[in-house]
């Protein structure tokens, strides 16, 4: 009898110092956000204040959250007035990236854009379970009751503006009325305008908007809101 009651309290013991172990085993802290997609925009359609309103709109949404680090809108804008133009893939810093629950998107910008054959094989982490709100919400994809995943880049597939005459960037996001803007889909399904079912699953070159007006981006399952990426 003795023994068995030897025995029992032992065992107590042991599991009490394994709880008190796990219990002060310190958490690997999650990593902070440095990605996420706009919950809104400025209202306005693809008129953003050009890329220094869009960036001011990252920063603000994300200060919102307790984010202290300078954000950038994965926005590309295109040659004009005497002015070059500038690539969404060059203003969004070398990463790592990861979203507002610590799950990493992309280690690199070759990674991000699948610049190699072994990264565009792998692809990035962009998808409708991790291209998440800097709220940490997942916005609607093309079989939600309300389907949010156009998203503005300005871009082709690799993060580079266009180099011809056609509008890809609401007159390089200045524009509520004439023009077009590029779009990808964050949850890497659907194709062009009114097919959205099959086709181009890209998530930052999918197909052009219908309009620059705030009006003109919902009917194809949009509502003007871009990706932001800490580059800090």
């Amino acid at each position: 009898m003795r023994k068995l009651q030897f025995v029992f309290a032992v065992i107590v013991v042991c599991v009490f110092c394994s709880c008190l172990l796990v219990a002060q085993t310190p958490k690997t802290p999650a990593m902070p956000m440095t990605f996420f997609i706009t919950s809104e925009g400025p209202g306005d359609g693809g008129n953003l204040g050009g890329l220094a309103g869009a960036d001011a709109q990252c920063q603000k949404l994300a200060a919102a959250v307790g984010s202290t680090k300078t954000w950038h809108a994965y926005l590309s804008t295109q040659a004009s007035g005497g002015k070059p133009a500038v690539n969404a893939r060059d203003r969004i810093g070398h990463g790592p990236w990861y979203n507002s629950r610590g799950i990493q998107v992309a280690d690199d910008v070759g990674q991000m854009h699948g610049d190699t054959l072994d990264q565009a094989r792998l692809g990035n982490n962009i998808n409708l379970a991790t291209a998440l709100t800097e709220k940490g919400e997942r916005l609607g994809g093309v079989f939600d009751k309300r389907n949010l995943h156009d998203i503005m880049t300005g871009s082709q597939p690799d993060g580079r503006a266009y180099t011809d005459n056609e509008d890809h960037t609401c007159n390089n996001w200045t524009s509520d009325s004439a023009g077009s803007a590029q779009l990808g889909h964050h949850d890497r399904t659907g194709g062009g305008p009114g097919v959205h079912t099959s086709g181009n699953s890209s998530w930052n070159s999918a197909h052009p908007s219908k309009g620059c007006s705030q009006e003109s981006f919902a009917p194809n399952g949009g509502a003007a809101l871009f990706y932001c990426f800490a580059i800090n």
